[in-house]
């Protein structure tokens, strides 16, 4: 394939991820859209994942990292690296439709104020079951994926959404270019929200397509939904969301909000027997604000600013529906 065809350069990052890696790359391969590259980046595998693309995968463009650094770092590489003009970041444990690369790549083009799309995931064991429907963003600082558990049927409208959750985005890269990169701080988690608030405040919109369609397993590189490691990273860079991209008047804005939602999530990971690990990750997400710089605020931005505010009200009402949820299913297990 000539670069200069090239118009989509997919990114995955892979960390020890074999087992799923070699379906998603199957997908890929029987796309019916041709102008695209493939980037595995990979974070230090100590499976067979390199020397199974190397073998079976010679197509694909890998760069190889020496020990796991996040997803942040690794997908910042795969971004460095790419030729096309928009990069499309897909998780290792993903498997597409075979239209899926094409549907990224007419949605975003089709938005012209458009920084992200995010694709229609579903669930994979369950493929008739919403995993993602767009991610949005409350007032109360609770981040939720629209549509999780859902019949799948009831996604099929394209809409604004907060932010694109990266395990399956299309990026503008001159966007990128301009508001910068993932941020790398958040090693993982909540980076791809930090992402798609940022464009917002630049004055970007993020959308959902229904018509490109992955399955997701969903924690497979982690483990379960709920763990350790995934509480403590997210309650820490919740913190730094809010800090960095929240001028300080809508901080104070939000002040009771937040209070009541971070107290809130701390009840419901106590449930969970994860109390300990949410409050440590919290206060090392008061230490990592106070190494680290906000997004820049101007007179100019207010407006900007003052549409999210809106938002992230509106979405109260459906974060807490969401949360009611998974602390009912907390209580029957």
């Amino acid at each position: 394939m000539e670069e200069k065809k090239l118009m989509v350069s997919v990114v995955i990052p892979n960390w020890n991820g074999e087992k799923y890696l070699r379906q998603c790359l199957k997908s890929l391969r029987q796309q019916d859209f041709r102008k695209f590259e493939i980037i595995v980046v990979d974070n230090g595998s100590e499976d067979d994942s390199v020397d199974m693309m190397k073998r079976d995968f010679p197509e694909v463009r890998i760069l190889r990292m020496k020990k796991n650094e996040g997803f942040c770092r690794a997908v910042n590489r795969g971004i460095h690296a790419a030729k096309a003009p928009y990069i499309l970041l897909l998780n290792n444990d993903t498997c597409a439709e075979r239209t899926f690369v094409k549907e990224m790549f007419r949605g975003i083009r089709r938005h012209k104020n458009c920084f992200s799309c995010q694709a229609k995931m579903m669930q994979k064991e369950y493929p008739d079951l919403m995993d993602d429907a767009g991610d949005f963003y409350s007032a109360l600082g609770w981040a939720f994926a629209d549509g999780k558990g859902e019949p799948e049927w009831k996604h099929n409208r394209e809409k604004r959404i907060f932010s694109s959750c990266a395990g399956a985005a299309i990026y503008r890269k001159s966007i990128l270019d301009k508001i910068g990169l993932f941020d790398e701080s958040h090693f993982a988690y909540l980076e791809d929200l930090d992402l798609g608030y940022r464009a917002k405040r630049y004055g970007y919109e993020n959308w959902f397509l229904p018509k490109a369609r992955v399955y997701h397993v969903g924690s497979g590189t982690t483990g379960s939904r709920y763990n350790k490691f995934k509480v403590r990273h997210s309650a820490r860079n919740n913190l730094y969301v809010i800090y960095k991209n929240m001028p300080a008047w809508q901080i104070v804005w939000n002040l009771p909000f937040l209070i009541a939602g971070f107290c809130l999530k701390g009840l419901f990971f106590w449930k969970k027997g994860l109390a300990s690990e949410y409050w440590k990750g919290f206060f090392e997400g008061i230490r990592l604000c106070r190494n680290r710089k906000k997004v820049k605020y101007q007179k100019e931005d207010f407006a900007n600013c003052l549409n999210i505010q809106i938002e992230l009200w509106k979405n109260i009402k459906k974060s807490v529906f969401r949360s009611g949820k998974n602390i009912k299913k907390v209580e029957k297990n």
